[in-house]
């Protein structure tokens, strides 16, 4: 394989990714709304995981392929991306209204989720299979606690809403998936070969390449919900992105091999943190971010970005 063949494998690789996310989240989002589920539920949970098939692909080949810089850089670079280009981006549309049980609940336990994955690294140097799998058993935890909010609300809001056929839905959900998988093997492919052949560090690569393409879906999502004054599901999209990605993409790869830590993860995570925390502040002072916030949170990941690529 030459250069041109892995860029246009890499290429392939985030279209399959990108296209196959967004119709798995049509289909899966329809399949929500025939429950009569709200959609900051939906964007918890249905549109968090769509979304978030992306960086699960990517980072189980890598896991799988021993390529652990990429699984782990992937991640974190994705969650900063999601909370500062996603939310700030969407905020630029609509103000993203944040309800106090959001404050108080989900954007913490990101922020826990985080703090959690730093304690693995810095204890072990490593994500072993045992943390994996408590990552994966928190990530079923919280999937009950998102049914049970679910259930709650479908008793409170019985009202119809239109939504795909059922046959639809099934087509979007298996075919996205399918998409999402090979999509997912061919940006890890594309992406090492050519950070192996510029010199580039596969630590690198995950922040930036991959990390990008693989929150395009993200992107697109929750700009396109902003637009519809569809807030709730933009920010529960990027805020359940972040806790999937922790939780299911890490406590999988991990528990397929144990995920090593570089200091340059520990930073970004650290970093990842601090960024949560200013965000969580913003939103607390008015419960929202609105446009100014968001455009000053577009900035730090400029300087977050220029940072990394120095370093």
């Amino acid at each position: 394989m030459n250069i041109f063949t892995a860029a246009l494998l890499l290429i392939l690789g985030f279209v399959l990714l990108i296209k196959g996310a967004d119709f798995f989240v049509d289909g899966a989002s329809s399949v929500a709304k025939k429950l009569r589920v709200p959609s900051i539920i939906i964007g918890f949970t249905i549109v968090a995981m769509g979304t978030s098939l992306p960086e699960c692909a990517v980072s189980v080949t890598a896991s799988l392929a021993n390529n652990n810089a990429l699984a782990i850089s992937n991640v974190v670079g994705s969650n900063i991306f999601n909370l500062m280009v996603v939310c700030g981006c969407a905020s630029l549309f609509a103000p993203l209204a944040i309800s106090k049980s959001t404050l108080k609940k989900e954007f913490p336990f990101s922020v826990l989720c985080a703090l959690l994955l730093l304690l693995f690294g810095y204890t072990g140097a490593s994500l072993s299979r045992m943390e994996g799998i408590i990552f994966l058993v928190i990530f079923a935890c919280y999937i009950l606690w998102m049914i049970y909010s679910a259930l709650k609300s479908r008793q409170e809001n019985e009202e119809e809403i239109e939504s795909l056929p059922t046959w639809k839905c099934i087509v979007f959900i298996v075919g996205g998936a399918i998409a999402i998988k090979y999509g997912g093997d061919f940006v890890v492919n594309g992406a090492s070969f050519i950070a192996s052949k510029m010199g580039l560090s596969q630590n690198l690569i995950g922040l930036t390449i991959v990390a990008l393409g693989t929150s395009l879906p993200e992107l697109v999502t929750s700009v396109v919900a902003a637009r519809k004054d569809e807030v709730d599901m933009a920010l529960g999209n990027a805020i359940g992105s972040n806790i999937f990605n922790i939780l299911l993409v890490l406590g999988v790869a991990g528990a397929i091999s144990p995920v090593a830590f570089i200091m340059e993860n520990m930073v970004d995570i650290i970093l990842l943190m601090i960024m949560c925390i200013i965000v969580w502040i913003m939103a607390w002072t008015k419960q929202s971010i609105n446009k100014k916030e968001g455009l000053f949170m577009i900035l730090i990941y400029v300087v977050y970005l220029v940072y990394i690529c120095m370093r």
